[in-house]
């Protein structure tokens, strides 16, 4: 009688088993969706430095001169001229229509950036100069709970 080398079947489920448990708990200890929320957070991070710092050059360059377009009052960028209202995380911009940075800015930025859920229309992203001249820059759909703005 020869004997046979291999696995048996129990013993191959048995694994195919193991391998299986293993996969959901590493799957669910690196959580995708909040991978994909910090993300996206971090664009908005980033985005509203860029817009702020683009402010700021734009201020130096023209000796303590604001651009015309950043209001005193909290408005979303964007170029839609009506329904630019937005009153989410945190943002309290209620005028109709959005302010347009792309004609002042357009030599500091390439583009205006855009939330990852926005439209160039509207870009999600709110700008206000208060009367101290601080420039205040707000992500409005920052993700997670979170509040994402930056001032100078």
């Amino acid at each position: 009688m020869k004997q046979q080398k291999g696995f048996t079947l129990m013993e191959i489920l048995l694994v195919i088993g193991l391998l299986a448990v293993l996969a959901v708990v590493v799957f669910v200890a690196l959580d995708p969706a909040k991978r994909f929320q910090d993300t996206r957070n971090a664009r908005r991070t980033t985005d509203i430095q860029n817009i702020l710092s683009a402010v700021h050059t734009y201020v130096n360059d023209m000796k303590g001169t604001f651009p015309a377009a950043v209001p005193a009052v909290e408005t979303q960028i964007g170029t839609d001229t009506t329904g630019c209202a937005i009153a989410t995380g945190g943002c309290a911009a209620t005028a109709a229509s959005c302010v347009d940075l792309g004609t002042a800015l357009g030599s500091y930025l390439k583009s205006i950036p855009v939330d990852p859920n926005g439209t160039a229309g509207k870009t999600g992203y709110t700008i206000v100069r208060d009367t101290n001249n601080m420039v205040t820059v707000r992500a409005c759909n920052a993700e997670g709970g979170m509040t994402i703005l930056t001032s100078r």
